[in-house]
């Protein structure tokens, strides 16, 4: 075994499908980590972290120890919750029988690449680890109050997501606030002791976006998942109606930012780079006006995926337009302060 620094490249930017078990034992440690907690998908606690980190620079808050803590341990625990949603599903049969999502990633489990015990202790280690930054947030910030009530709402949801949150519909509602408007407060506390509002809004696009795109692969399994009685929104609401609801949401994101640009003025007009994303919005909010297709279009490769393949696509573009966009902010915000000043 080497250290395969490509593969870590890789694993975390695109879903890899494997299936060979020879060249999954000869994998690296890490290489495995992220391939099995699809590390391309958790990268949006990072997006988050780095959302909440520019923030707290702008408004002189910033300690890169901190930060840095923080990020990786809420990095680790998504993917100690990505690691027990597959042991869940897995023990109590969703995934068998070529499920979703063994079609376009690797499952352990389902594939016997790791055993029940070996799961686990994937699942320990990585949960111990996170669970060590965020002891770490508590002695930072002198035990607040508000960093131990997020401290347990997320032991909450890591614990609760796959079930029973999932099988009730709220799944996607728990993504959107976790990933946007909680995680970026969150962190901006940490960092800077204090609670804001206007840092509260500003996660809603991006909780939005991350939303869009689980709220699009549950559509994609709709019918896979009503068969096997996972009750998520789409299955709860049915599929039309989750389509109109992932249409809302992408709009919002548009709609949220410019609120902020034009009304307290909490961001400057360079927070609307993030418009340049629109094509791929409206790509997405064009091929949600339809049902899924009974099979893949003629060269398209990513199926079964289908509208979540576009949600990511948008997803993706919009984080590194918002990104571009918060630098430039917290730029203007430093050198010229009073160019858009805050209206309250």
């Amino acid at each position: 075994m080497h250290i395969n620094f490509a593969m870590w490249r890789k694993a975390s930017w695109q879903l890899i499908k494997m299936d060979d078990k020879k060249e999954w034992d000869a994998l690296d440690v890490v290489s495995k980590w992220l391939i099995a907690t699809r590390s391309a998908v958790t990268l949006v606690t990072v997006y988050s972290c780095i959302i909440a980190g520019i923030l707290a620079a702008r408004d002189g808050y910033f300690s890169w120890v901190p930060f840095l803590v923080v990020t990786l341990g809420l990095f680790l625990a998504h993917g100690t919750n990505n690691l027990l949603n597959d042991y869940t599903d897995f023990s109590r049969g969703v995934d068998k029988d070529n499920y979703f999502r063994t079609q376009y990633g690797v499952h352990p489990l389902v594939q016997g690449f790791f055993t029940k015990p070996q799961q686990l202790r994937w699942f320990f280690v990585s949960g111990v680890l996170a669970t060590l930054a965020g002891v770490y947030a508590l002695f930072y910030t002198s035990f607040n109050p508000v960093v131990i009530g997020l401290f347990a709402l997320g032991a909450v949801v890591l614990l609760a997501y796959t079930y029973p949150f999932k099988y009730w519909g709220l799944g996607e509602l728990a993504i959107f606030l976790i990933w946007g408007p909680i995680m970026i407060a969150g962190v901006y506390f940490v960092l800077s002791g204090q609670w804001n509002w206007n840092v509260v809004l500003a996660g809603v696009p991006y909780g939005l976006g991350v939303a869009s795109i689980n709220v699009a692969k549950h559509i994609d399994k709709h019918d896979d998942d009503k068969a096997k009685g996972v009750g998520t929104f789409p299955v709860r609401v049915g599929e039309v109606a989750a389509r109109r609801a992932d249409q809302i949401a992408i709009v919002l994101i548009y709609v949220v930012i410019a609120y902020l640009v034009f009304v307290p003025r909490y961001f400057t007009p360079a927070m609307l780079i993030v418009f340049l994303a629109c094509k791929d919005a409206l790509n997405a909010l064009k091929v949600l006006n339809n049902p899924r297709p009974a099979k893949a279009p003629d060269g398209w490769p990513a199926w079964p995926v289908w509208f979540s393949g576009f949600a990511f696509q948008h997803n993706r573009h919009f984080g590194g337009y918002i990104l571009l966009g918060l630098i430039i902010d917290a730029l203007l915000r430093y050198f010229l302060p009073a160019f858009w000043p805050i209206a309250f």
